[in-house]
């Protein structure tokens, strides 16, 4: 393990992934294209009121997604950038501490991007959120096969009841178990949509036995869950600064079940980070090596996502206290 230096906190260890996922990562030249897309796309739909969590969340999504796919074309690129910005602005907004004081508002907030997602037409009244999603899914339909569409709708719903059951549970984190939040993160995390949203970014679609093949099935839940590792230290370090650690996250419920401090629950889920890193790492490299083509690219894709996550805990959005 490494450690790490955030403000207001004692170091805590990191897992030390250099030699499962080492940097410097590769990286779309279309970078600063997204960027700039980005901020052009939320002036049409204004998801994000302060200037600075606009500027904020359009750097880390453009140059996030520019490491997740760093060989896909623009239209792809600038596709899966909208869809993750929107993703986000939705938590930051809607999600989180927001909806924990009434969850009943997110209910009827969510039920709107239900319609949306079973092909309904936004009502006469849309605010930006909904008009946003219905571009997304205009041009996601555009771009994508009918199969292709359904998983990424699907996945989208379960960020949205992963988000909701966030929620819920936020009032009363006691009786979330380890198992269930574990369960949960994989989604809130964004980690699985990405994976359905590769396919049509690099234009490609796994047979559906492959899809369900361990050679498949095993890479994707370690870099599912290694995403949720690292984005649960990153945002842990984050809130602890700001002396408001949120109380439904690995760390807090590592304390609560295993009865111990922070420092050894951090190194307990840095632990389970590099885990995780060393299997998606072993599967990865069996499927990079294959015959089949469209195993190759996904395993391609998956070592790509993997690196992102990696990348993103060392952004500002995670060390602004």
């Amino acid at each position: 393990m490494t450690t790490t230096e955030r403000t207001g906190i004692a170091s805590l260890p990191m897992p030390d992934l250099s030699s499962t996922f080492p940097g410097p990562f590769p990286t779309s030249p279309h970078a600063d294209h997204i960027g700039k897309h980005l901020v052009q796309w939320l002036l049409r739909f204004p998801l994000l009121g302060p200037p600075d969590a606009l500027r904020t969340l359009c750097d880390i999504v453009a140059h996030g997604v520019a490491r997740t796919f760093p060989a896909a074309e623009p239209d792809g690129l600038l596709l899966c950038a909208d869809l993750f910005l929107w993703l986000t602005a939705f938590d930051d907004t809607h999600g989180e501490a927001a909806a924990a004081g009434s969850p009943a508002r997110l209910v009827r907030r969510i039920r709107g991007c239900v319609h949306l997602l079973a092909d309904g037409e936004p009502p006469g009244d849309a605010d930006p959120f909904d008009g946003a999603l219905h571009d997304l899914l205009v041009r996601l339909r555009a771009r994508a096969t009918a199969a292709q569409y359904l998983r990424v709708t699907g996945c989208l719903r379960d960020i949205l009841f992963g988000i909701l059951w966030e929620a819920h549970h936020l009032a009363e984190p006691e009786h979330v178990t380890l198992r269930d939040y574990r369960a949960i993160r994989p989604h809130t995390v964004f980690a699985r949509t990405l994976m359905a949203v590769a396919e049509v970014v690099l234009r490609y679609e796994l047979p559906e036995e492959a899809r369900n093949s361990e050679a498949v099935r095993q890479p994707e839940s370690a870099v599912a869950d290694l995403a949720g590792v690292l984005n649960d230290l990153g945002s842990y370090t984050r809130e602890a600064a700001r002396g408001v650690p949120n109380s439904l996250n690995l760390i807090s419920l590592i304390t609560r079940e295993q009865n111990c401090d922070v420092p050894t629950a951090y190194e307990a889920a840095s632990r389970l980070g590099e885990e995780h890193a060393a299997t998606a790492r072993h599967w990865i490299g069996e499927l990079v090596t294959s015959d089949s083509a469209p195993l190759a690219l996904h395993g391609g894709a998956l070592e790509s996502i993997a690196c992102s996550y990696v990348w993103h805990i060392d952004h500002a959005r995670y060390k602004k206290a």
